[in-house]
């Protein structure tokens, strides 16, 4: 045989097995590289399934829940002494109304005003969003008494109540820019200002928060009375 074929025919053999090799190391490094991002995915859920069983988030969550819970019982049970609406009492009912509450706006209305009717409409739309506040109203000509005692002279006449204590007043729509076509939400930053009320955010958002927590835990309870069985 040729001596210069016998050298290539080696030379050509251990070419291919070079080639051989590299490719095995190729797909060597492959298999690591899937081995390597499949083991960072795991790691990946195992922190994320740490951190919803993180006791401390855990706990944020259920104070948070249960201020929310505590806020709603608190709005009930002014709902029931009266918050929540706008209401019209009598004189025999003032006294009792305006100490029963921390917080109270009572409108001296008279039934033929014009004025007053508009007072109205807007006392009535902010009863419902400031519950904290119990807001009521009553006809001056029947309560003849109270309007002496409080030096209530023109109508409409918005008076402010602390703890059973007049401390401010709207007298007609001098602070709201003297005209008739106010918006509520100009009624509404004049009584934020004096207190008597605060500035609220969508109370919506935490009611659904709060009751899809509670699905959430009946739920969950659920769940646990269906692995104990």
């Amino acid at each position: 045989m040729d001596p210069d074929s016998v050298k290539s025919t080696l030379s050509n053999l251990a070419f291919g097995n070079v080639m051989a090799a590299a490719a095995r190391d190729y797909q060597k490094e492959l298999v690591a590289q899937e081995k390597a991002q499949s083991s960072a995915s795991a790691n990946e859920e195992v922190d994320l399934d740490e951190l919803m069983d993180d006791p401390e988030l855990e706990k944020l969550h259920a104070d948070r829940i249960a201020a929310l819970k505590k806020e709603a019982e608190k709005r009930e049970a002014m709902k029931r002494q009266g918050h929540g609406e706008y209401r019209e009492i009598t004189e025999g009912d003032f006294l009792g109304e305006v100490t029963g509450s921390e917080k109270v706006i009572c409108h001296f209305y008279h039934k033929e005003f014009y004025r007053c009717k508009i007072m109205d409409k807007h006392l009535k739309a902010l009863a419902p969003k400031h519950v904290d506040t119990k807001f009521i109203k009553l006809d001056a000509e029947n309560a003849p008494f109270f309007v002496t005692k409080l030096a209530v002279k023109t109508l409409p006449c918005v008076i402010i109540f602390r703890k059973g204590v007049a401390v401010d007043r709207l007298v007609g729509f001098q602070d709201l820019g003297g005209k008739d076509d106010f918006a509520t939400r100009k009624l509404e930053v004049f009584l934020i200002k004096k207190g008597i009320i605060s500035e609220k955010k969508n109370e919506d958002d935490e009611d659904d928060v709060y009751d899809e927590s509670r699905r959430k835990s009946v739920r969950s309870s659920a769940n646990h009375d269906s692995d104990s069985d």
